[in-house]
This record gives C-alpha cells, structure tokens and sequence, in this order.
C-alpha cells in the first residue's frame, strides 16, 4: 500500500524533483491561484488596519476583534501566501528545512488567531444581545482580553514543534508548509489530535453555541416586541443571514483541512494525491479574503470609511446612506433590545 502522502526528505528543499507531483503549468497555475486570493488580502486586510488607524469612530472595543483579525489574517497572507505564489512559481519549497520550520510556525500562528478570533467575534456578540452578566457594558478592557486569549491560545499550541511535540513539514504538493499530519509516530499523533480538538473542534464549538443562543434570544424577543411594523422581524432575518454565511463560511474554510488530518491520522495508508492534500490548505488561506468582505466589508461603520479609501476618496453611495453605523448584528439589536 502506498503512503497516504509524500514523505519529504533533505532533498525535497534543495531544488525542482524529478519526482515532482505537478508539472511546470501545473505549479504555474497554482501559482496564479495562490495570487488571486493574496492580492486582494493583502489589499483588504491592510485598507481595514489602516482606516482603523485613521478614524478614531472605528476604534471602539466591540470592533477591536475585527481590527484583531484584519491583523490576521493580513500575516497569513504575507507569509503563506505570498510564499505560496512564489515557490509554486519555482516549482518547489525553496527557503530550506528552517524556512519550512518558520513558515509554517508562522502561518498557523496567524491562521489560529484568525479562527479563535471569529469564536471571539461571536461570544462578544451573544454577551452584548444576550447580556448573560445583567447589564455589565462591554468595555476596552474586555476586547483587550479576548485578543490577547486568541494570541495565548494559538501560540500555546503552535510553539510544540519547535521543542519536539509534532513538527512542521511539506504539505500536499511541496510548496507550502504546516504541521506534519501524516507522521504516525505516536508523539506527532498525539499533537495533532490535540491540535485539532483545540483549535478547530472547540472553537467551533463556541461559534455554534454563541450563535445559537444569539438567535433565540433575538427570536425570544421579536415574539414579545413590535416595532416599526415588522422591524423586529426584519432585523431577526437579517442577523439569521449573517450567523448561516459566517457559519457556513467558517466550515468551507477549515473543515476540510481539519477532515483531510483526521482521515490521515486514522487510515493512514488512505492514497491522496498532493493535489487533492492541496486543496484544503487553500480553502483554509482563502478566509483571508472573505473574512474582511463578511465580517468588516458588511459592516455599514467600516464601508463608510473602507470603501472610499479603496476607491481614492469617491463615495459610491448616498452619504445618507453610509452614516448609518453599526454592524447588520448591532442595528438588529438596537432595533430588537427591550426598553
């Protein structure tokens, strides 16, 4: 039976294989790929920091972990992928076995804090509906906590392989790389399964849990209030469509890269070509494009600021239009909130 993937080896960082897994127009293409999603990160995630620096409106706590996760993923984009574009240019991993150790470090630091920032974004949104403290405001001091946990916690368990506990390695066509899934000794399995419970199932888990009660508490209240003929109703829809999207979108993003290292730990002579093993690891980079457009682009509060700045300063819409503020969340619950 063959290995479920390639095992690399020192040569695999010293130059193009003959046994490369692509042709030349194979990586070429992947190449393309790869800057199509960068470029617009790259330019996205930076015009959010940068608006957020200039206009003092958009620095309030409930928008820091927007601000957080512009941060980001903008590093994930910078290091894998232009990284990515550049050595599926080449046709191989070109920085060498400590780049492939740093590279990796690095995008999947930044690639955790971005996903336990969208579990953050959520929890802060369920506590400001929900109010499961009574009436205690959320503050700077709060916002502050919750980005500096998203940093803790990605750190706490991507700086193992650097002493020993799992590795980073190539991945799936060898021009990127990430923890090493397919690995079967005991010590690197043990850190995936970890890896994975922590940083996929349980902040998935708290996405779920937050949204959930989000919705029935929304639902709850737009049985007992109406206001402004069937706003509350509106408002519901609305908030509903923003949780399915950022649901839906955080799954097309990261659970096929958490199933394809489960399926690999369990059956580990499953055949996958690189690939097919490729594929995920750009689903998963690709959330540093639409994370921006779902999470901040939609903001009303960010658009306003965003848009022109992109655009060089042209408004495209009725300035009437653009003052209004606040996430499609925030003005449902304006609208929904009991007195």
């Amino acid at each position: 039976m063959q290995p479920s993937v390639f095992l690399p080896n020192a040569s695999s960082y010293l130059g193009p294989q003959e046994d490369a897994p692509l042709s030349r127009v194979g990586f070429i293409i992947l190449s393309i790929i790869m800057a199509l999603f960068t470029g617009p990160a790259i330019v996205l995630n930076a015009t959010v920091i940068i608006v957020s620096l200039m206009h003092k409106q958009l620095r309030q706590p409930l928008n820091y972990a927007l601000m957080n996760m512009a941060v980001a993923d903008l590093g994930t984009a910078m290091t894998g992928g232009v990284l990515s574009v550049v050595n599926n240019a080449q046709g191989y991993f070109s920085l060498g076995r400590t780049g492939c150790v740093m590279e990796g470090f690095a995008v999947s630091l930044f690639g955790i804090t971005s996903l336990c920032t969208v579990a953050l974004i959520a929890v802060e949104r369920m506590f400001v509906v929900c109010k499961p403290l009574g009436q205690m405001t959320f503050q700077k001091t709060h916002a502050m906590g919750g980005i500096a946990l998203s940093w803790l916690w990605s750190l706490t368990w991507n700086l193992p392989p650097l002493f020993g506990w799992g590795r980073y390695e190539l991945e799936g066509v060898r021009t990127s790389c990430a923890p090493d899934w397919h690995n079967q000794d005991p010590q690197n399995v043990s850190y995936i399964l970890a890896y994975f419970a922590v940083c996929f199932a349980v902040p998935f888990a708290i996405i779920l849990a937050s949204y959930t009660k989000l919705m029935w508490t929304l639902h709850q209240v737009s049985k007992m209030a109406c206001v402004e003929g069937g706003a509350v109703a509106k408002g519901e829809m609305k908030v509903a469509f923003m949780v399915i999207l950022m649901v839906l979108t955080f799954l097309i993003s990261w659970l096929p890269y958490a199933g394809l290292a489960m399926l690999v730990v369990f059956n580990p002579d499953v055949e996958i070509h690189p690939l097919v093993g490729t594929v995920p690891v750009y689903l998963a980079k690709s959330s540093t494009v639409y994370n921006p457009i779902i999470y901040i682009y939609l903001n009303k509060q960010f658009r306003k600021y965003a848009v022109p700045f992109l655009l060089c300063g042209k408004e495209p819409w009725d300035p009437d239009e653009a003052s209004e503020g606040g996430t499609t969340v925030e003005t449902a619950i304006n609208k929904v909130s009991p007195a």
